[in-house]
C-alpha cells in the first residue's frame, strides 16, 4: 500500500529514512514530501545568551530547528573554543530538557546531555520540568520558532518557573510544496495511508490534499505523529485513523500498518 508521509528528509544523515525503512519493512511503499522552510534569525542574541550560562537555570529544546540555531552560532571558530574549552561543561551543569529523540541526538552531539527525551509532547515535559525545578532558579532559556504552541511557556509561568524565550527561526510553507503534492497524486495516485507531522503541516497541506482527492478523501487513513497533531487534524474536520503512541518511526509505521489491515 503507498503511504504519503509529509516530512522533511532527515539532515545530514545517509542511508533512507527511518520511516521510509519501518513502512517497507510492513511491506508499505511510503514517499516524503517536505512541508516546511526555516529561516534561523536572531543569531546575534542567541550567541549571547550561550555564552552567558551563567545568567540561565538551564535550557530547554522543543524541536530539531532550534538546535541547528545553536549550531550556526557556534560554527565561528573562537566561539566553537570557547563552547568546547568551558561553556558546555557549564550548561551541563544545568538542567537540558528535550522533547523526542531526534532533539536529543542533536542535542547531544553539542557534546550537551539532556533529559526528558521520552516525554513525546511539550504537555508532558512541563509537567516533569515543574516536578524538578525550583521557583527561586534565574530563568530557563527557551529557543523557539515563530509558531511554537504556548503549552509549555503557559504551565511553566502559571506554576512560577522562570522562562525566557527567544524566536530563532521562522516556519513558512516549503516553496515546492504544492506542485511537489500535484505530481505525486497525478504519478502515484490516491494513497492508502496520509501521515502528519506537526500542526504546520496540517495547517499548510490539508486543503490541497483535499483538493487532489476530490471523493476519495474518506478512503484515505490518516496518521499523526502524536496528540498534538492529532489535535490540529480534528480541529480541521479530519477523520484521523492512527496516532503512534512515541513520535519515533516504529511507533507510526506500527500505528499505520494497523489502520491499513
Amino acid at each position: 500500500m503507498r503511504v504519503l508521509l509529509l516530512k522533511d528528509p532527515r539532515d545530514g544523515e545517509s542511508g533512507p529514512d527511518p520511516y521510509i525503512k519501518e513502512l517497507e519493512s510492513r511491506g508499505h511503499k511510503a514517499t516524503l514530501i517536505p512541508v516546511l522552510s526555516f529561516k534561523f534569525i536572531s543569531a546575534n542574541t542567541l550567541s549571547d545568551k550561550l555564552l552567558q550560562p551563567e545568567k540561565h537555570g538551564g535550557l530547554i529544546f522543543t524541536s530539531p530547528r532550534a538546535v541547528e540555531a545553536v549550531k550556526l552560532c557556534l560554527e565561528d571558530k573562537d566561539r566553537k573554543q570557547e563552547w568546547n574549552k568551558s561553556l558546555k561543561d557549564k550548561w551541563n551543569r544545568k538542567s537540558i530538557y528535550v522533547v523526542g529523540k531526534a532533539t536529543a541526538a542533536l542535542v547531544q552531539s553539542l557534546g550537551l546531555e539532556p533529559e526528558g527525551e521520552d516525554t513525546g509532547t511539550a504537555d508532558v515535559l512541563s509537567r516533569l520540568i515543574i516536578e524538578r525545578e525550583e521557583k527561586n532558579i534565574p530563568p530557563l532559556f527557551f529557543p523557539c520558532g515563530s509558531i511554537k504552541r504556548e503549552v509549555l511557556p503557559t504551565a511553566l509561568r502559571e506554576n512560577g518557573v522562570p522562562l525566557e524565550t527567544l524566536t530563532v527561526y521562522q516556519t513558512t510553507e516549503h516553496p515546492d510544496l504544492e506542485k511537489n503534492l500535484k505530481n505525486y497524486f497525478t504519478k502515484q495516485g490516491i494513497p492508502g495511508s496520509v501521515g502528519f507531522f506537526s500542526p504546520s503541516g496540517v495547517k499548510f497541506c490539508l486543503e490541497a490534499v483535499r483538493r487532489l482527492s476530490g471523493e476519495q478523501l474518506t478512503q484515505i487513513k490518516f496518521a499523526a505523529i502524536g496528540p498534538t497533531t492529532r489535535d490540529a487534524m480534528a480541529a480541521e474536520g479530519l477523520c484521523v485513523s492512527c496516532t503512534a503512541e512515541q513520535p519515533t518511526a516504529q511507533h507510526l509505521a506500527a500505528a499505520i500498518a494497523d489502520a491499513l489491515q
